[in-house]
C-alpha cells in the first residue's frame, strides 16, 4: 500500500512541473509579442510625427473652413386685397470676393482690369479714397512727403504697427494737394471707384463692385472673362421697387449706404453684414425682422494659400416673408383723389395763402385695421412748380389744434366725473372772465339760449362744454370773476381725454409717433379753451382712434396697418401660406356706461340729421346713417413759413363712424390753416361725405363680386 502512495505523488509531482514549464513558456512568448507591437508602434508613431508631420499640417491647414452669409430678397408688401404695394426688381450685378491672403497690390491689379469691361459712376467718390489711390500710383511723391525724422518719431512710439502706418498715412494725405489729386486721369477715377468697392468687402463675403445701370454688354463681357478675374463674378441683384407712392411704407439703405452707424452694433449682433440693406423708416424699418428673410450659409474650405478649394451649402436661404397691410388700394386711391381735389380746390380761393395741407384716416373701429392713410402737401419741386406730395406719415407725426370735434370726450368726462348728468340742460351764454374777452358759442354771441347735452352737440356750443368743464373743475362760474384753475385740473382732463387716444400714443406699427403738443399754461382761460380743442394738439390718427373708441361702444383699440404674415410668394401674385393673422389689441376701455356712450352717439347723430346739426348740409341726405361731429378751430399759425409765423388763421376738422347702429367704419379730417379769413368754404365736411360714399360704394361693389363667385360655384 505505502509503495502505490510514493508512485501516486511521484506522478503527481512531475505533472506539476510540467505545467510550469509550459506556462512558463507561454508567459514569455506573450511578453516578447507585447514587446515587439509595442516597439513597431513607437517606431510608427516617431515616423507619423517626425517624416510625415509637416505633410500632415498641411493636410489640416487645407480644411481651414469660413462661414459666409448671402443675402436673399426682401419679402413683398401687399394691400389687403393682394395687390403688390413693394416688390423686388432684380438687376444685373457684377461682384467681388476677396480671400484673407488677398493683398491690396492684388485687388489694385484686379480693379485695373475689370475697369477695362465696365464703366463706373465716379461722381460720388469720397475724396479719402482718391487720396488712398494716388498715394499707391506714386510711392515715391508719397514717402517723400513725410520726414525720417517724423516718421522715425512714429515708429518709436510704442503703438501697434498698423496703427503707426495709419499715422503716417494721415500726415501724408494732409501734404496730398489739390492739384496732385486732380492730376487723377478719368481711367484712374474708374480703377478708383471699383477698388474702394473692393476694399469694403469682407473676406470670402461678394461685394457688390457695380449693380445700377449694368449694361447687358458689361454682363456678358465680364462672364466672359471670369477666368481672368478671379474672385469676380456676375449675378442677380435686387432693388425695392415701390409700386404705391405712400411715404409711411417707408424706404431701406442701398448697398453703399448699408447698416445705418446709429445702428450698426444692433445689426451686426444679429449677423447683418455692414453692407446690407435694411429697413431705415416706418413700416420697412418696423418690419424689418420679418421683411429681410434668412441668408444661406455657405461654408468655403480654403488651403494654405487662402485660395477657396471647396464651397458647401450648409443652410439654404429664404426670402423675406411677405406683409399683408389692412390698407385698401382702391379706397386709398379713391381718398388720395378726393382729398387732393378739395385741397386744390380751397388753396385757389381768397385768403388761402397759408393752406398747404389735408388729412384723412379711415379704419374699421372694430379691429384697428387702418383702411385709408392720406396726408397730402402743397409742395414747390426744383422748377420753382407747385406740386401736391403724399404726405401720409403727416396723419401720426403732425399735430393740430382741432376744434369743436373734442366735444363729445367732454360731454363722457363731465358724466364719469358726476359733473353733469344724461340729458342735463344748461344756459348757453357768452362766458367773461376777469381781465378776458367774452367767450361763446358762435351761433349765440350774446343771447341766453337753454339747451339739452344732445343739443349742444348738435349746434356745437362752445359755453355748455365751459360750464361742464368747470363743475368738473368743481369751480364755480362767476360773472367777470377769476377762474382759479390748477395743473392738476388740467391733467384730470388731460388723463381722461386720454382713455379716447388724445395726447397719447395710439399704439400704431409705425415708428416716430408724434402725440402731440401739450399747453403748459395753467390760466382759467386756456383750462376752457381745452375744453373747444383750441389748447392741445392733437394727431389725425389720434383723432380717428378716439371717435373709434366712442363708435365701438368704449373700447380703445390700438390701430395697425399689418394685417397677415405669409410665407414668401413664389410669383408675386399669388400670396404664399398663411403664418399668422394679427388681432386686435385692445388698450383700454373707457370708464363711461353703455347708456353714457350711447346717448353720445345719439347726440353725433343729430350733427348730421339733425335741424340744426353742424354737418347736415353735408350729410342729411346721405343713406348711410352715420353720426359725427364737426370742428373749427381758431388758431395761430406756426408752419413752415416763419415769415407769416403768429397769423390768426382757421383749422377746420371733422370726426365720424357710420353706420351708427353697426359702425364698419370711423373717419377723421384735418385740414390746417385752411384761411386767415371768418369766410370759408367747409371742405372738411365735403371730404368726410365724398370719402364715407366711395367706401360703401365700393363695399357694395365687393359684395356684388363676392355673390357672383358663389353663385359660379354653386353652378359648376
Amino acid at each position: 500500500m505505502k509503495r502505490r502512495n510514493k508512485g501516486k505523488m511521484k506522478r503527481s509531482s512531475n505533472g506539476n512541473a510540467k505545467q510550469r514549464a509550459n506556462l512558463s513558456l507561454r508567459m514569455n512568448i506573450l511578453f516578447f509579442t507585447i514587446f515587439i507591437l509595442f516597439s513597431g508602434l513607437v517606431i510608427r508613431l516617431g515616423y507619423v510625427q517626425i517624416v510625415k508631420g509637416d505633410e500632415y499640417v498641411q493636410q489640416l491647414k487645407k480644411t481651414e473652413e469660413a462661414t459666409v452669409n448671402t443675402s436673399v430678397p426682401r419679402g413683398r408688401i401687399f394691400d389687403r386685397n393682394g395687390q403688390i404695394l413693394v416688390d423686388n426688381k432684380p438687376k444685373n450685378a457684377i461682384t467681388y470676393t476677396k480671400y484673407s491672403t488677398t493683398t491690396s497690390e492684388e485687388m489694385l491689379k484686379m480693379a485695373k482690369k475689370l475697369s477695362a469691361y465696365i464703366t463706373m459712376d465716379t461722381e460720388r467718390i469720397a475724396e479719402r479714397d482718391k487720396l488712398d489711390f494716388w498715394m499707391i500710383k506714386h510711392p515715391k511723391e508719397a514717402n517723400a512727403k513725410i520726414t525720417d525724422e517724423e516718421k522715425n518719431k512714429i515708429l518709436n512710439n510704442g503703438e501697434a504697427a498698423g496703427d503707426q502706418q495709419n499715422e503716417i498715412d494721415a500726415i501724408v494725405r494732409k501734404r496730398i494737394t489739390e492739384e496732385e489729386l486732380k492730376s487723377l486721369t478719368k481711367k484712374d477715377l474708374q480703377i478708383v471707384a471699383i477698388y474702394s468697392k473692393m476694399v469694403a468687402g469682407y473676406n470670402l463675403s461678394p461685394q457688390i463692385i457695380k449693380s445700377d445701370n449694368v449694361t447687358d454688354t458689361e454682363f456678358a463681357v465680364v462672364s466672359e472673362h471670369l477666368t481672368d478675374l478671379p474672385g469676380v463674378n456676375t449675378t442677380t441683384d435686387w432693388q425695392r421697387e415701390k409700386v404705391s407712392k405712400l411715404t409711411i411704407l417707408g424706404s431701406t439703405t442701398t448697398p453703399a449706404e448699408g447698416i445705418p452707424k446709429d445702428k450698426l452694433n444692433y445689426f451686426l449682433s444679429r449677423d447683418y453684414s455692414r453692407n446690407d440693406r435694411v429697413g431705415k423708416s416706418y413700416l420697412e424699418q418696423q418690419y424689418e425682422n420679418l421683411l429681410q428673410g434668412e441668408k444661406s450659409i455657405v461654408k468655403s474650405e480654403t488651403n494654405r494659400t487662402g485660395d477657396v478649394v471647396d464651397t458647401k451649402v450648409v443652410k439654404e436661404g429664404k426670402a423675406g416673408k411677405d406683409l399683408v397691410l389692412t390698407i385698401d388700394s382702391q379706397l386709398q386711391d379713391a381718398t388720395d383723389k378726393i382729398v387732393e381735389e378739395q385741397l386744390m380746390m380751397a388753396k385757389r380761393t381768397g385768403a388761402s395763402s397759408l393752406l398747404d395741407r389735408a388729412f384723412l384716416v379711415m379704419m374699421d373701429p372694430n379691429t384697428g385695421e387702418v383702411l385709408s392713410m392720406v396726408g397730402k402737401k402743397i409742395e414747390t419741386d426744383k422748377n420753382g412748380k407747385q406740386v401736391v406730395n403724399d404726405y401720409s406719415i403727416g396723419t401720426f407725426t403732425s399735430s393740430y389744434e382741432v376744434g369743436s370735434v373734442v366735444k363729445p370726450a367732454v360731454l363722457l368726462t363731465g358724466y364719469h366725473y358726476n359733473a353733469i348728468s344724461v340729458g342735463e340742460a344748461q344756459v348757453d351764454a357768452p362766458v367773461k372772465l376777469a381781465g378776458a374777452n367774452a367767450k361763446s358759442s358762435i351761433f349765440n354771441r350774446g343771447g341766453a339760449i337753454t339747451m339739452t347735452d344732445t343739443q349742444a352737440i348738435e349746434r356745437s356750443s362752445n359755453v355748455y362744454m365751459f360750464k361742464t368743464m368747470m363743475k368738473v373743475a368743481k369751480l364755480p362760474y362767476i360773472y367777470n370773476g377769476a377762474l382759479p384753475t390748477t395743473a392738476e385740473d388740467f391733467n384730470r382732463v388731460r388723463r381722461y381725454y386720454a382713455q379716447f387716444g388724445l395726447g397719447t400714443e395710439t399704439g400704431i406699427d409705425l415708428p416716430g409717433e408724434f402725440t402731440g403738443v401739450t399747453g403748459n399754461e395753467t390760466l382759467g382761460g386756456k383750462y376752457l379753451d381745452l375744453a373747444i380743442g383750441q389748447y392741445d394738439t392733437y394727431t389725425p390718427l389720434q383723432l380717428a382712434q378716439y371717435v373709434s373708441t366712442i363708435a365701438n361702444g368704449g373700447k380703445r383699440i390700438a390701430p395697425h396697418l399689418l394685417k397677415e404674415i405669409h410665407e414668401p410668394s413664389k410669383s408675386g401674385e399669388i400670396l404664399g401660406s398663411l403664418d399668422e393673422e394679427i388681432q386686435p389689441k385692445v388698450l383700454n376701455t373707457i370708464d363711461n356706461t353703455e347708456e353714457e356712450i350711447e346717448h353720445v352717439k345719439e347726440a353725433m347723430t343729430q350733427v348730421y340729421y339733425g335741424s340744426q346739426g353742424s354737418g347736415a348740409s353735408a350729410f342729411k341726405d346721405s343713406k348711410f346713417a352715420g353720426a359725427g361731429k364737426t370742428g373749427t378751430a381758431q388758431v395761430v399759425y406756426f408752419g413752415p413759413q416763419k415769415d407769416k409765423y403768429a397769423t390768426e388763421t382757421l383749422t377746420v376738422t371733422h370726426i365720424g363712424f357710420a353706420p351708427k347702429n353697426n359702425p364698419q367704419v370711423a373717419y377723421a379730417v384735418v385740414v390746417p390753416w385752411i384761411t386767415t379769413s371768418e369766410s370759408y368754404t367747409a371742405i372738411n365736411n365735403i371730404i368726410a361725405r365724398k370719402a364715407v360714399d366711395k367706401y360703401f360704394q365700393l363695399k357694395k361693389k365687393d359684395l356684388k363680386k363676392e355673390q357672383q363667385s358663389v353663385g359660379t360655384e354653386i353652378k359648376r
